[in-house]
């Protein structure tokens, strides 16, 4: 109830009569006051200089609301992507059509020589595959097929068989461990890869996996940030960990393994900041945040993930040259994957770096981030799925 009535009746009706007299029923209705003093008071001072003891005294979670199974079902279906009915794998073909029509293009030559690699080698390095990693697919390419009669078909079979011998040692899925109650996983990105939606995908498919599954929102100087985990707590019926705007990151992050610890959890996702245009202050916040997991658990975190926007390109490759500076990366994810992106930049990620690629996403949907297979995504690169 959001209201209280007077306790004395008479008082009330007294007040209604005063009110009629200063306020008849023809005058409009009375807006509230939106005045207000913009200094700031006291006590409000007095909270911006709070220590980090008390933030994590007053740090707040966001409970698991009731439910039924018939309720999650229905979200479930609501929340899942309808936009195309050929799958995940047709989604994720539709996705790399920017490469595989770029091949498409230059597959018009029956035989291969000079200038036919050359074109080849160019449209690779436009599909974001990169400089390096073209040159190295076209020389094993030609080693054994140059100056042969080969039709389109057979140039996209062996590409996709070149390209998957790349990506292959890095298609790995992401494991939990059972020994580990629980299971801390980093989530690492730039702002606006797509680290918050992430966390709340994985966090859906962690729970159909029979785990128990705690979301912590330590990109505390984002409310946007905050607010969006909250609101993949609530599709998930998730707990969600977090505290004031503008709190100590390596505080919530502390708070939320003790609730975790005590709730059995098997899975912490942490979400953190990614500001990368102030790399002091990021690296400075981030191994504050890891030296306080690992007093809870030195052998944490467990998996320190680097969420990666497909659409920046080679630029990915920079980002991961910098969180790699930062922290100790041990998986990939890579989102936007979805028309707008090339996604050779995953295969030049795994030439290159050798980091495990745990999940590509392709759409909004939760069941559009999927576990990285080597084949069918080398496959639909070169346009063959």
């Amino acid at each position: 109830m959001f209201w209280r009535k007077k306790k004395n009746t008479t008082e009330q009706e007294k007040q209604e009569a005063e009110d009629k007299l200063l306020h008849s029923d023809s005058d409009p209705a009375i807006e509230p006051s939106t005045d207000y003093d913009a200094d700031m008071s006291a006590d409000q001072k007095q909270d911006l200089n709070k220590t980090e003891n008390n933030i994590v005294e007053e740090l707040e979670d966001t409970p698991v609301p009731s439910h039924t199974i018939t309720e999650d079902a229905k979200e479930e279906e609501e929340l899942s992507d309808h936009t195309e009915e050929g799958g995940w794998l047709s989604r994720l073909a539709d996705g790399l059509k920017k490469s595989s029509q770029k091949l498409g293009d230059v597959l018009t030559k029956t035989k291969l020589d000079e200038d036919a690699l050359q074109d080849l080698e160019d449209a690779l390095v436009v599909s974001d595959l990169g400089p390096k990693t073209a040159a190295k697919i076209i020389a094993d390419f030609s080693a054994s097929r140059f100056g042969k009669e080969v039709d389109e078909i057979e140039i996209k079979e062996t590409l996709a068989q070149l390209i998957t011998a790349i990506l292959d040692p890095v298609a790995k899925p992401l494991y939990t461990r059972p020994n580990a109650i629980p299971n801390i996983i980093l989530m690492t990105g730039v702002n606006g890869a797509g680290k918050t939606t992430t966390i709340g995908k994985m966090t859906a498919q962690l729970q159909r996996d029979g785990k128990k599954v705690m979301m912590a929102a330590a990109d505390t100087f984002r409310a946007a940030a905050v607010d969006q985990l909250k609101v993949w707590g609530d599709r998930n019926h998730c707990e969600v960990v977090t505290g004031e705007v503008g709190a100590d990151p390596a505080s919530v992050a502390f708070q939320a393994i003790e609730r975790a610890k005590a709730e059995g959890v098997d899975v912490l996702l942490i979400d953190t900041a990614g500001r990368l245009h102030n790399k002091k202050n990021l690296m400075e916040e981030l191994q504050k945040i890891i030296r306080v997991i690992q007093k809870q658990d030195e052998t944490a975190p467990h998996a320190t993930l680097l969420v990666l926007d497909s659409t920046t390109g080679q630029n990915a490759v920079s980002q991961v040259e910098t969180f790699k500076e930062l922290v100790d990366v041990s998986g990939l994810v890579v989102t936007k994957l979805d028309g707008s992106a090339k996604g050779g930049i995953v295969v030049a990620l795994a030439d290159q770096f050798g980091i495990p690629v745990h999940a590509v996403g392709v759409g909004e949907g939760i069941d559009d981030l999927q576990p990285f297979t080597a084949d069918s995504y080398a496959r639909s690169l070169v346009g063959l799925e």
